[in-house]
C-alpha cells in the first residue's frame, strides 16, 4: 500500500513527510569501546497537525539468528520544522542524555548535526553526533555517527527499516 499524505499536515513538514508512520528492521552497532552488535528497532513518527513530528524510539539487542537477547536503547522527542526544509530536532535518552540537533530535509534525505548535548552524573559522557536519514525504495536507512567517552566523531549506528 502506498504512503498517502496526511490532510492535516502542516506545510512546512513537507519534506519529512515520508518519515510518518511506524518503522521496523534492523541494525548494526559498533564503536571503539564496545564489542559490535545486531539490533532490532521500532521507530514511530506521529503529527497532530502542527509543524512538528513526535519521534520515538525503542531498541533491542538481537543474536546471530536474530532472536531477542535483551532491551536496549530509547529515545523520543520532537522533530520540529520551523520552515520547509529546515530541521530541529530535541532528543532524550533513556541512558540519560539530552541532544538538541539542526539539519535539512530535501528529496527524501534528512541531514543533522548535534548543537549541543548535556547528560546526567551517571550517564556515558556523549559530546556530539550526526545523523543521515533517507528514503531508499521505500525504505528508511540511517546512520548515526557518535562522539563520545574521548572517542571522535566515527560510525556508530546503521540499519534498515520498512514501513510497518
Amino acid at each position: 500500500m502506498p504512503f498517502e499524505l496526511p490532510d492535516n499536515l502542516h506545510p512546512n513538514c513537507g519534506p519529512v513527510a515520508w518519515l510518518l508512520g511506524t518503522w521496523h528492521g534492523n541494525g548494526h552497532g559498533d564503536y571503539p569501546t564496545i564489542e559490535p552488535f545486531q539490533f532490532g528497532q521500532e521507530l514511530i513518527f506521529t503529527h497532530d497537525g502542527r509543524p512538528f513530528f513526535h519521534y520515538m524510539s525503542r531498541s533491542w539487542i538481537v543474536d546471530e539468528q536474530g532472536e531477542f537477547v535483551r532491551d536496549a536503547a530509547m529515545e523520543t522527542g520532537f522533530l520540529r520544522c520551523p520552515e520547509p526544509g529546515r530541521i530541529e530536532l530535541l532528543l532524550a535518552h533513556n541512558i540519560g542524555f539530552t541532544e538538541i540537533w539542526y539539519g535539512a530535509a530535501e528529496g527524501g534525505k534528512l541531514e543533522m548535526h548535534t548543537a549541543g548535548v548535556s547528560y546526567t552524573e551517571t550517564a556515558k559522557e556523549v559530546t556530539a553526533g550526526s545523523r543521515m536519514y533517507g528514503n531508499v525504495e521505500g525504505d528508511l536507512l540511517y546512520a548515526y555517527d557518535m562522539a563520545a567517552v574521548g572517542q571522535e566523531l566515527q560510525p556508530h549506528l546503521w540499519a534498515r527499516l520498512k514501513r510497518a
